[in-house]
């Protein structure tokens, strides 16, 4: 066989379509068990020690006062709510204050600009914990709404696994096309490069944690100086983890999609930015990974789409013979179809309809730009304020 012999065309025909019906199999079998494969833990009932829930937001006015509802229904017998109101423009001290409707346990800090080198997060975050009074911290982003059991039942968990840091995932509100489109495609990525079991065991390297639920056992999170140790990262919640295994403490992180629903970003610029300031930090910076994640998506995702055309215009570039064209066609059409399988069945999971199984493909050009324009971005803004790669300018 020499190159460009149809019989050699065919061969490594063969041999990817293999190996794409293997991988897309092996994901869509696990598709469905992931929440239960990595649910949180239940915890022997016990008296709970007083939480602080710690609110930073900055110009959030259009979804606070759903964010402090759902804080203040919370089931725990003990706690507080703090909003640090990030030197917003838009109100959103007031609407929280109004949402609250004068309950007692909630109360607005007012915040100042981000000290030097610090990034404006970590500084909202580390005035909350000055604020708080509770042993439990619990961050949550202000897009958050959290479920009566959520706080109760972590903070359950992490006292009696004797952590420093738990963090779940919960689910997203999706409502936008663009967010129903792209959204569970970017966030089912991060989830399934994340070693959930690794990260959970004791000694091993690998950290991880999700900002949108954020449990700190107060003596571990002082003892290694609270946010200050992630004081100029954009990606804070994960670098704190890091910080937290560095220095020998156990972390927690946990599927819980009845805990909270966020919404993330309402529009294609939305996600575009929001997650372009991040995801290529949360890479570790590393341009090998990048070039793996596009190289992924091109090979699995967009190939077999290009295969299918060329087998079906042009089979005789490919193929030694026409009578078994409709056989590889056959076969490329399955190969394209596994990846919608994959997305309706992670919708299902998720409680979705999978009405937009179809767009995975439009949802991994998302992804692709998404990542593409994080490594080329040196410099990013996000709410006024910038990052030169992935730290506080």
């Amino acid at each position: 066989m020499r190159w460009g012999d149809p019989l050699l065309s065919e061969v490594l025909l063969g041999g990817f379509l293999l190996l794409l019906t293997m991988l897309w199999t092996g994901l869509l079998a696990g598709a469905g068990v992931w929440h239960q494969r990595f649910a949180l833990p239940t915890a022997e009932p016990r008296t709970l020690p007083r939480l602080s829930i710690c609110i930073p937001a900055r110009n959030e006015a259009h979804q606070i006062a759903a964010c402090v509802r759902a804080a203040l229904s919370t089931d725990h017998p003990d706690f507080e709510v703090i909003l640090v109101d990030d030197c917003s423009d838009d109100g959103t001290a007031l609407v929280a204050l109004d949402a609250a409707g004068g309950d007692a346990r909630f109360r607005v800090v007012n915040g100042t600009p981000p000290a030097a080198g610090w990034a404006g997060k970590p500084w909202a975050c580390a005035r909350a914990a000055t604020e708080a009074t509770g042993e439990v911290l619990l961050f949550i982003d202000a897009d958050a709404q959290l479920s009566r059991t959520a706080a109760s039942r972590a903070a359950a968990v992490l006292l009696e696994r004797r952590l420093t840091l738990l963090s779940l995932f919960g689910s997203w509100r999706l409502e936008s096309f663009w967010e129903r489109v792209a959204i569970p495609v970017i966030g089912w990525f991060v989830r399934g490069v994340t070693d959930v079991e690794a990260v959970n065991t004791p000694g091993r390297r690998e950290a991880f944690a999700n900002g949108q639920f954020l449990m700190v056992h107060r003596p571990g999170y002082d003892a290694m100086g609270g946010h200050a140790v992630v004081k100029a990262e954009v990606l804070e919640d994960v670098r704190l983890a890091q910080a937290i295994k560095q220095r020998g403490g156990a972390l927690g992180l946990w599927s819980a999609p009845w805990a909270f629903e966020v919404r993330l970003y309402r529009s294609l610029g939305e996600i575009l930015d929001g997650y372009g300031k991040n995801f290529y930090e949360g890479m570790g910076r590393r341009p090998h990974v990048a070039l793996g994640a596009l190289l992924f998506l091109a090979l699995s995702s967009f190939l077999p789409y290009a295969l299918l055309v060329v087998v079906t215009l042009s089979p005789q570039t490919m193929l030694t013979g026409m009578e078994a064209a409709g056989l590889w066609q056959g076969w490329i059409a399955v190969v394209c179809g596994l990846p919608l399988a994959f997305r309706f069945r992670l919708d299902r999971a998720d409680g979705r309809s999978g009405a937009l199984a179809w767009s995975h493909p439009l949802g991994n050009l998302v992804l692709g730009a998404v990542l593409l324009s994080s490594v080329f971005r040196v410099r990013t803004r996000w709410k006024g304020r910038t990052f030169h790669d992935g730290r506080a300018a």
